[in-house]
């Protein structure tokens, strides 16, 4: 497996040497997974089955080839999700021979550590599993799959992204980050969130995977599934809380652009079946995928930033 740009092309006398834009966002992406090994003690990556992080850990397996990655997993099961994804995950696992570490939101509400929301959606819930695990494995550095393109909140986010003791994120105590010098140092007790994928768009992302012929859960491709309709979005009827009398269900031809827990991420109606008509849709498309499908972002204007506050991602 190739570690470095392998498509460079020529480009005229004047640029004898260039990198193809996905080149170049790889290339940024296995220099941050290597700094990371190299500045941090205990770094573990997000890994939730969804695209973004899939995408991650393919560069990190790239970073380091042919050694196995120097990480292991951590996933947040909030109870609520896609079986499809779940699946995924643990095939992947399996298949790398890598370490999962899982926060289960399920053990917490079983406990009383943690209450269930009216609306039945268990994302919020997913902050206190998720600080717990990093507190007592003592991870200094949590690789995330977000991105600017997606939220408001997220855009404000440096490569590495300073947490303190809590787990909180401050805008304010955020580094410059010029030149591609990125500044891991921390106090004892802090640790600091790294996205490696941040200067991608959900289009680089696509297109990666098909230039990687990377597999995904087939959730990801047009398939028909029976859904409810819900504040504008088609929902999976599932043990959280939904339907509800007045909510008939029907099967459509549906994909979901993001996963997420089922009681707020929505399907898109769509045709694609495939890589090349997945990202075709992509490029027409005048919405993120978490402003079209996410009803956890849509509680306020500023709900993600509330959480990332709260240490989410």
């Amino acid at each position: 497996m190739t570690t470095v740009a392998s498509s460079a092309r020529a480009a005229g006398p004047e640029t004898p040497y260039a990198l193809s834009h996905l080149d170049a966002l790889e290339s940024e992406a296995v220099h941050i997974f290597r700094e990371v090994a190299g500045e941090f003690e205990r770094p573990v990556i997000l890994f939730s089955g969804g695209k973004d992080s899939i995408v991650m850990l393919h560069l990190a397996l790239k970073a380091f080839a042919p050694a196995p990655v120097p990480f292991s997993l951590l996933h947040v099961d909030t109870g609520h999700n896609f079986p499809e994804v779940l699946e995924y995950r643990d095939r992947t696992v399996a298949e790398h021979g890598l370490r999962l570490h899982v926060a289960s939101v399920q053990e917490y509400i079983d406990r009383g550590d943690l209450r269930e929301r009216p609306d039945g959606t268990r994302n919020p819930l997913q902050t206190v599993p998720l600080t717990d695990a990093i507190r007592e494995q003592r991870f200094d550095a949590v690789f995330g799959g977000g991105r600017r393109d997606e939220e408001k909140a997220r855009a404000k986010e440096r490569v590495f992204s300073l947490r303190d003791a809590f787990s909180q994120w401050d805008p304010r105590r955020q580094r410059p980050e010029l030149w591609q010098l990125y500044n891991g140092r921390h106090a004892p007790g802090e640790h600091v969130r790294v996205f490696p994928l941040s200067n991608w768009t959900e289009l680089d992302v696509w297109q990666y995977i098909a230039r990687e012929s990377i597999a995904l859960p087939d959730i990801y491709f047009a398939h028909e599934r029976p859904v409810f309709r819900r504040s504008g979005m088609w929902l999976t009827a599932g043990e959280w809380g939904g339907p509800k009398d007045d909510e008939p269900v029907e099967t459509r031809l549906v994909r979901y652009r993001t996963v997420g827990d089922m009681s707020c991420t929505g399907a898109v109606d769509s045709d694609a079946t495939t890589l090349d008509a997945v990202i075709t849709e992509i490029a027409a498309s005048r919405l993120t995928e978490r402003g079209a499908t996410r009803a956890d972002d849509k509680l306020s204007e500023a709900a993600m930033e509330d959480r990332k506050r709260e240490g989410y991602f």
